[in-house]
């Protein structure tokens, strides 16, 4: 091989590398499941389109645009097994709203699940149903699975109304009822009256920190399976 080749191919391998850590690479989605990003535009979601945006293959979630905000998918889900990988930077806390309202904080009109840095300093006080994973004021989850931060997570969430079940890197971290769960109170006693809503909008909630995602899909579940 001749230097000028030689040099050629370190350089596309060195761009390829590049792209794979930045989470531009492809993705075969398994039967049964349908992509929910196309890796190049947010197409198909609505809400804040300034915060979030398509790069790469991720959506990343940047605060400087307008501090967060709600992106939603554009269609509304009953029951699934929704599946997506994530990437935390220092400290970063998001959620995944299920079964939502486009209006309102998804964490009440609808469910919130915590997507969380559990190893923060500044989360250290936290209530056991805020840490990752957690369906917030009503459900703790399991803590211990995530990946060092910046490192991908994967994640897995199936909704069977109104039972739930997270699997976070191939360890079960929520397996439950949430209206089971709350049905003497929920644990941050406040009122969620989107406990019993069996169908809504998915959707990334910001909070004001860097979060990447990559990977999105999606199965609906009919009422037999």
């Amino acid at each position: 091989m001749s230097k000028s080749n030689s040099v050629l191919l370190l350089a596309i391998l060195a761009c390829a590398a590049i792209l794979s850590s930045c989470g531009a690479q492809k993705h075969k989605v398994e039967e049964g499941f349908v992509s929910l990003f196309n890796g190049e535009n947010l197409d198909g979601w609505v809400g804040n389109k300034t915060s979030y945006r398509a790069e790469n293959g991720m959506i990343v979630i940047d605060p400087k645009g307008s501090g967060g905000g709600n992106l939603f998918t554009e269609k509304e889900y009953a029951d699934f097994i929704f599946r997506f990988e994530f990437q935390l930077t220092p400290g970063a806390n998001n959620g995944l709203g299920i079964h939502a309202p486009l209006e309102g904080d998804a964490a009440y009109v609808g469910k919130e699940l915590q997507i969380l840095d559990n190893t923060a300093e500044k989360f250290a006080q936290l209530q056991e149903y805020q840490y990752h994973g957690s369906v917030y004021g009503v459900i703790p989850a399991k803590r211990g699975f995530l990946k060092p931060v910046g490192e991908w997570n994967t994640q897995e969430v199936m909704v069977k109304h109104p039972h739930i079940k997270i699997v976070l890197n191939g360890e079960t971290i929520l397996d439950g009822d949430y209206l089971e769960a709350s049905k003497n109170g929920t644990l941050d006693q406040k009122e969620h009256p989107g406990l019993t809503k069996s169908k809504g909008h998915i959707g990334f909630l910001g909070h004001g920190d860097v979060v990447r995602f990559r990977n999105i899909s999606i199965k609906e579940l009919s009422i037999n399976q």
